[in-house]
């Protein structure tokens, strides 16, 4: 691998260019990027004293904070959402690390917070950038803690605004704030924070790696799609990537739950027609195990449960079994018929509730439209049009939103490995919307035989969404790209255990999708 290929881009563009012109050391370079010259980086192993960072200097970019963290326990800063700030719980069995922390403003309006983590001692000589959720608003800390404590030097962006996952009111009136959380953010994060990796330990970290799940899987493929070069390896979980059209799925289930009160299914419900699922599918794997391995071959209708008598939790009314099974089959314009987005799978009632058991549907896509697209705080879901409103908003804000370019030969050829993952039972964003993605790649590379070098999809049966439910959901996906990248070891089987402490333990193999 060409060393360059790991570099930030801005310095990377520095050195091809000494490169052409047989100069390499550059008098008035900055010093993040003279730093950066392949024989300093050979000769340095030593690390500089944290504090020294307060006084590097990088592209439209202030650091704020430059301080060594004592071994043990750190508790990070309060959440702040506008006037009201949430503490939040220490994070214990912590090595010493350098904390430091930078605004980058590469836009007028953008204020790109994000910190790095450096181990002071055992670094492994390798960065991990984390994702975040819904839309973020803070900086990730449990996760750049485990990354810290696996010898990582780790960083996490709060994508350009302070907030809660659940409110875009952030973007209402700055599209450069909506840039900097659609991709912008995270390449700054990840450039910044390499350069900062190496003024610390006098070499550049010889691989970089990216975890995240749903927002976070998001920008994981963002990164693969517009930014090939970022990373080796990215775990991409249950990648809310199809923005746009996950706003409008993300709608439908209280479009059919809510707008006719006779329609509305009480959560008390949801573990019978979980019930009734299990009872038609779960077996088709050959074992009963309460887990529904393949929701692809499951079909469930739950007209089956239409009430012969008084209605109870028991059953559905004939009005709860056409809701239940528009749930299922996830929305279609009504003009064209095309699917807008998948329906959640048979085996995620349980979670129903997050998506349609409330007065009002799920928060994170009810906040863009009243904020963001409508910019009305009044505006009513009964008036979204699948139709019109799906093509507005493709126009305002697919370009920077959604990653749904297949075309992935460029972060193949850097020799990046590419993880996907998704829960079957995810309530959240439909499972097959990574089924999808994954069949684009392949036909837009020519086939799985092209893909199967760099990309892998594992469907987690009975996993929700981003981990938990009554299937084996945990596993090492950074570990499971480690051995990928650094030693050829393509992934043909994952061993996940299960989380869910409520529940026996158990342990299964997971199969590279379309495998069982």
């Amino acid at each position: 691998m060409n060393l360059l290929d790991t570099w930030p881009g801005n310095l990377r563009t520095i050195c091809k260019l000494s490169y052409k012109t047989l100069i390499f050391g550059l008098a008035h370079v900055t010093l993040s990027a003279v730093a950066l010259a392949p024989a300093a980086l050979a000769s340095s192993a030593d690390t500089k004293p944290c504090e020294s960072l307060a006084n590097l200097s990088l592209p439209h970019t202030t650091i704020t904070l430059a301080h060594q963290v004592s071994a043990g326990s750190f508790t990070p800063p309060a959440a702040v959402n506008g006037p009201i700030s949430t503490s939040v719980n220490p994070i214990e069995d912590l090595p010493s690390f350098c904390r430091v922390a930078a605004t980058a403003r590469p836009a007028e309006d953008s204020e790109i917070k994000f910190e790095v983590w450096l181990p002071v001692a055992a670094w492994n000589g390798k960065f991990e950038g984390v994702g975040n959720g819904g839309w973020a608003g803070t900086i990730s800390y449990g996760a750049m803690a485990t990354a810290l404590q696996q010898g990582y030097a780790a960083a996490s962006t709060n994508t350009g605004h302070d907030g809660i996952g659940t409110d875009a009111r952030f973007a209402a009136g700055h599209p450069e704030k909506l840039i900097d959380f659609g991709y912008r953010a995270i390449h700054e994060m990840t450039e910044q924070a390499k350069a900062i990796v190496a003024a610390y330990y006098g070499s550049l970290p010889r691989l970089a790696y990216f975890n995240g799940c749903s927002t976070g899987g998001r920008q994981a493929l963002m990164e693969a799609q517009r930014f090939p070069l970022d990373y080796n390896g990215i775990a991409a979980g249950a990648p809310a990537n199809n923005w746009t059209h996950l706003r409008f799925g993300a709608m439908w289930p209280a479009t059919a739950d809510l707008i006719d009160p006779a329609s509305f299914i009480p959560p008390a419900k949801y573990p019978a027609i979980n019930r009734a699922a299990l009872q038609v599918c779960d077996a088709l794997d050959g074992i009963t195990d309460g887990i529904i391995s393949d929701p692809e071959r499951c079909h469930f209708d739950p007209g089956v449960m239409a009430c012969q008598g008084a209605d109870s939790d028991d059953c559905l009314t004939a009005p709860q079994v056409e809701a239940a099974r528009k749930i299922y089959a996830g929305p279609k314009n009504p003009r064209t018929g095309e699917q807008i987005f998948p329906g959640l799978a048979p085996g995620s009632e349980l979670g129903w509730k997050a998506e349609a058991g409330g007065p009002e549907p799920f928060s994170i896509a009810m906040s863009y439209f009243r904020f963001v697209l409508f910019k009305d705080p009044q505006w009513d879901f009964r008036k979204l049009d699948y139709d019109r409103d799906l093509a507005l908003m493709e126009r305002a804000h697919g370009k920077n939103l959604n990653a749904v370019d297949p075309n992935l030969r460029a972060f193949q050829e850097h020799s990046g490995k590419l993880l996907l993952y998704h829960g079957w039972a995810d309530n959240l964003i439909a499972p097959l919307n990574s089924v999808n993605y994954y069949s684009s790649v392949v036909a837009a590379l020519g086939g799985k035989a092209q893909t199967d070098s760099f990309l892998r999809l594992f469907m987690v049966p009975g996993m929700g969404h981003c981990g938990g439910g009554p299937g084996p959901s945990t596993f090492d996906r950074v570990g499971v790209l480690e051995q990928w990248v650094e030693k050829g070891a393509a992934p043909n089987q994952i061993t996940a255990s299960r989380s869910d402490k409520s529940l026996a333990p158990m342990t299964r193999p997971l199969c590279p999708y379309p495998q069982l």
